[in-house]
């Protein structure tokens, strides 16, 4: 059995123990997260429904700017995961917290290859646990059309769909 601090006993299957390290940064380290933004654009590509063509035009620099404005306006947070044994990072989340103290997940990924072992749900609590420290008075988190199957990880965290937006694809 594995044994998770946050969670307790998680897993019965024995997972190879994986030695990583938290680091925290903002703004000025998003080029980091490239090569780790690129999977996490793939895989939405991959399961997209009406809004492919979204993720097709979508870049890096992109969304890059969209961080750097939400930071010029408020607060920009950025956790990396490195792996030193593999010499890089291999997960991210980049979280905000407006003016008016609404706190944001705006990007999570993790490689597959470290999911199921506790690293998103560490990231995911100390984003939370930061949240916490700045006095939000909400945290979100978007989940895009196709994902769905993501909403049973932020379940763990008390995030449930409140509302469906719907756009009008052109």
């Amino acid at each position: 059995m594995i044994t998770n601090p946050f969670f307790g006993i998680c897993a019965q299957t024995i997972l190879p123990m994986i030695r990583i390290e938290y680091r925290i940064t903002d703004v000025r380290d998003l080029e980091l997260i490239w090569p780790l933004w690129l999977q996490l654009n793939e895989h939405h590509h991959a399961i997209a429904g009406m809004f492919r063509s979204h993720y097709e035009q979508m870049t890096f620099d992109d969304r890059k700017k969209y961080f750097e404005r939400v930071a010029r306006t408020g607060s920009l947070r950025l956790d990396l995961v490195w792996d030193p044994e593999a010499g890089r990072f291999v997960g991210y989340c980049v979280s905000s917290l407006s003016e008016d103290k609404n706190g944001e997940i705006e990007s999570i990924f993790l490689e597959n290859g470290y999911r199921s072992q506790g690293i998103g749900s560490a990231l995911m609590l100390r984003v939370l646990n930061w949240m916490d420290d700045c006095s939000a008075t909400r945290k979100r988190v978007s989940v895009g059309d196709g994902n769905e199957e993501a909403w049973k990880f932020y379940e763990k965290f008390g995030f449930y769909p409140r509302m469906t937006i719907l756009e009008q694809k052109t």
